[in-house]
Parts: C-alpha cells; structure tokens; sequence
C-alpha cells in the first residue's frame, strides 16, 4: 500500500497542510470518491471522529486527503468572524487536491466537524461537491439560539449528513429532505465517546449513494 503524501498549498492566508490517503482497496460497483476531511475551531485532524471516519472510508474504497487549514497551520484557532477568507483559502486547497492525478474524476464528498462543517456546507456548490459530512455542525452559539447558523447548512445544494451529540450545547439542525440528520445518545460536540460508531454512520450513508462499497453480508 502506498504511503500518505504529504504536501503543503499556499493559499491567500498562508500555507494549509494535506496528507493524502489513497483508498485501502477499491469498491467495485461504487464510484470510490475522493472524501475531504477538515477539523473545527481550536482542533487537528487528529480528531477521534475524523480519523475513524478516514479509516473506515478508506476501507470501503474511498480516497482520503485531511486538510489542516491555513490559519491552523499559522497558530491561530479560529478563522476570525468574517468568513470570506476562510472560505477562499479552503477553496483554493480543494480544487488543487482535484488536480492532482488521478483524483479529478471521483466524485467529491466535503467533510468537517464543527466550524469544518461550516466551510464544507458553504463551499459545496462552488466546488461541485456531490455530497457533504457535518459531524457536529454547530447550529448556533452556546446559548444563543437566535443566532443560527441554519441557513449555511441548508445552502450547501447537494444532500448532506449531519452527526450531532444528543447534549451537543451548540445545538442540533432538523432533518429535511436533503438533510439526513442522526442524534448520538451520549454524545456532546466532541463525538468522542464512540467514534467507530460515528464513522460507520458517515460511510454507510455514503455507501447508500453508492460512493464507497457496502459492507458484504
């Protein structure tokens, strides 16, 4: 198996990382996408529930590239309140990561948890994403309901997961009909406490879209 390659893409805002996983086999009959994975405010990509989440869709034939954004790279823990910058850095990152061989035809899945799943959701249509992972999306501030964020998530224009702990304080987005929305029993904004669980949450949601294999009974 090859090793993950490592990279970093200048963007306006400076340097982001990427380490890139190809698939650990491929998925006949699925479409093996190309699944980028992003951290929240504060966090890595060592994130219990993203990296199980890269492990078990690499398993089901996707390729995984984890992104550690620009301004996580420069030290900052927050991408600052205007979210233009952000956005066009993390754009910038995607597309390149397209461009690299062999990876501009799979379809794309945008992923991130929390201020991750945010970016994901805004930049979906512009980056021609087929599907989009929010783990924890954060619907509002902490005690601030009149402050959501609910229109961010359903702007994304393409059917999207949301995984939110069932005492997650930032809050939890109704399900509609392009939103699939599970509730973990247990569970704050970390997702910690079962992280496979979560990731085979994401995986057989994209599996059901035939993006990577199902599980064979």
């Amino acid at each position: 198996m090859d090793p993950p390659l490592e990279a970093r893409i200048e963007t306006a805002r400076g340097p982001a990382a990427v380490t890139l996983y190809r698939p650990e086999t491929t998925a006949p009959g699925a479409r093996n996408c190309l699944l980028v994975l992003t951290h929240g405010s504060a966090g890595g990509v060592d994130a219990p529930d993203l990296v199980a989440t890269r492990d078990m869709a690499r398993e089901r034939g996707a390729t995984v590239a984890m992104v550690t954004q620009a301004y996580r790279v420069a030290g900052r823990r927050s991408p600052g309140g205007n979210t233009g910058p952000q956005d066009e850095s993390w754009t910038t990152v995607v597309r390149q990561i397209r461009a690299w061989p062999g990876l501009g035809e799979s379809p794309l899945v945008l992923a991130g948890r929390s201020n991750g799943a945010r970016v994901a959701c805004r930049s979906a249509v512009e980056l021609g994403a087929h599907a989009v992972v929010a783990l924890a999306f954060p619907l509002h501030p902490p005690g601030k309901p009149h402050r959501s964020r609910d229109a961010e998530l359903r702007a994304a224009g393409v059917p999207r997961l949301v995984v939110n702990g069932a005492s997650d304080p930032f809050g939890i987005p109704e399900p509609d009909e392009e939103t699939t929305v599970i509730v973990r029993r247990g569970e704050r904004h970390d997702l910690a406490r079962a992280p496979r669980e979560v990731a085979t949450g994401v995986v057989d949601w994209l599996a059901e879209r035939g993006l990577v294999a199902h599980v064979e009974s």
